[in-house]
């Protein structure tokens, strides 16, 4: 039985990424979220969900940077997040962040129980089976790995996606191998990560798609990175924006024609 309030209060936890990069993310998710009949908030002091430090061992800004978010999320029916790897860090990782601290695992794993990836909570909680989103196009979907694996993320934005009008989807032959992102790693490993991200945009183009769609920012860009450095002409789209059906130029296009013109 569906247990979740009338009308639940949805804090939105925009994403550094989206916030600094892709604003139309946020205005997509909140849109996609109200039409759900949610009432949605996105709190003022939120910030970054504390991953980069983690994942750099750096444990106590990570533990800052989690008690914030803890407290600021704390007031809310559920947290939505439209990216895979963020809400992983908030119900995976803020948990183990407090090993050894009974307090602030308590208050963690509170979080993380009403923590969820944006298609998620709109196809399993909220029930949405209709969007308004129309796209004219061929997509092929790219799973992040933390979508994937930390947060059970599959079968729900290809369902949402099948709601879109006008919209084909082609499924890619390694849609759960990693793009080449994975935060820290393209750093440290750029030829390795290099090698991966062809591989990918690859077989983008093998498939026939003319748009490539994900949940993670961070894939999205260095997947439309690499597809504008090889001279493909492929789109990339947050997979919120196809769904709301807001109108926003490709990722990484703007950037790159506003280089082309001060060259």
């Amino acid at each position: 039985m569906n247990t979740r309030p009338q009308n639940p209060s949805v804090g939105l936890f925009a994403t550094c990424l989206v916030d600094l990069f892709r604003p139309s993310v946020g205005f997509a998710a909140a849109k996609l979220l109200e039409q759900a009949g949610c009432r949605v908030a996105v709190p003022r002091n939120q910030t970054c969900c504390g991953q980069p430090a983690y994942n750099a061992g750096d444990k106590g800004d990570a533990q800052r940077i989690a008690r914030r978010v803890i407290a600021t999320f704390r007031p809310f029916d559920y947290v939505v997040v439209p990216s895979g790897s963020c809400a992983g860090m908030i119900k995976i990782h803020y948990p183990e962040a407090f090993a050894g601290d009974a307090r602030w695992v308590a208050r963690a794993e509170a979080l993380a129980a009403k923590t969820f990836e944006l298609t998620s909570f709109l196809h399993d909680v909220m029930g949405v089976r209709d969007v308004p989103g129309r796209f004219d196009g061929i997509a092929a979907y790219h799973d992040s790995c933390s979508s994937l694996r930390e947060m059970g993320v599959r079968a729900q934005p290809r369902a949402l996606l099948g709601a879109v009008k006008g919209l084909g989807l082609r499924e890619l032959p390694g849609r759960d191998v990693c793009c080449g992102f994975g935060g820290t790693f393209c750093v440290k490993y750029p030829e390795i990560s290099n090698h991966m991200t062809a591989e990918k945009c690859r077989e983008i183009a093998e498939s026939g798609a003319d748009t490539v769609l994900a949940g993670d920012m961070g894939c999205l860009m260095n997947i439309a990175g690499k597809l504008l450095r090889d001279g493909r002409t492929i789109r990339a789209y947050h997979v919120a924006e196809v769904l709301a059906g807001v109108e926003a130029a490709p990722i990484g296009r703007v950037t790159a024609e506003a280089e082309e013109a001060t060259a």
